[in-house]
């Protein structure tokens, strides 16, 4: 089914658009990145909440190209470092911690020196949907697990590989894609917005 609609994810990351154009097909939405677009700035994340931040990148790039925009903000919260890292979980560890095995030592190496190995931890997703100014939409996913006390697994991205999912007994980047994304905290939030789209096509333009 080719309906004409347009959504557009605000990310440039080629795993997430795989991921999310995964749970959005069959919806009859043309589901494109930041990639079809001439490179503009990213909007700075100044807010204390997954949600607040998905709401200001969906107000921004929607004003910016002119489109309906859907926009995601993601992360790990592990309880045993006080919910970090959080909304800071892609700027972990500052420039120093450039690659994700650099935030996974600064992780590792937080719990070891509180004693809290093996942490409960949670995957939270917030995305927001917005034409110009005006939310539309939002939904939010999130998934419990453990740290692992190593990573684990090749797939994923992310902090997938220190995250281990006790219902199925391996870390998410140990998941196939179909199986990571029947669980995770991105699938959840999108399967959301998918059940949601059908009674909302005047959401889209562009």
């Amino acid at each position: 089914m080719n309906t004409g609609l347009r959504l557009v994810v605000a990310t440039t990351n080629a795993h997430k658009l795989r991921e999310i154009r995964g749970i959005l097909d069959g919806t009859g939405v043309r589901v494109d990145g930041l990639d079809a677009f001439p490179a503009v700035a990213e909007p700075e994340e100044t807010g204390a909440t997954f949600a607040e931040n998905a709401r200001q990148k969906a107000i921004y790039y929607s004003g910016v190209l002119g489109v309906t925009a859907v926009a995601e903000d993601s992360g790990l919260e592990i309880d045993g470092l006080g919910g970090d890292p959080g909304v800071q979980s892609a700027r972990y560890g500052g420039p120093a911690a450039a690659t994700y095995p650099q935030k996974f030592e600064i992780v590792y190496a937080g719990l070891r020196a509180r004693g809290a190995m093996g942490s409960p931890a949670r995957f939270v997703c917030a995305l927001a949907v917005a034409d110009g100014e005006r939310i539309l939409y939002e939904a939010r996913g999130t998934i419990e697990g453990l740290v692992n006390d190593s990573p684990k697994g090749d797939g994923g991205f992310g902090y997938d590989p220190i995250f281990f999912y006790p219902p199925l007994g391996l870390t998410l980047a140990e998941l196939d894609e179909g199986a990571k994304a029947s669980v995770s905290h991105r699938g959840q939030a999108f399967r959301q917005l998918r059940a949601h789209l059908a009674s909302h096509p005047a959401w889209f333009r562009g």
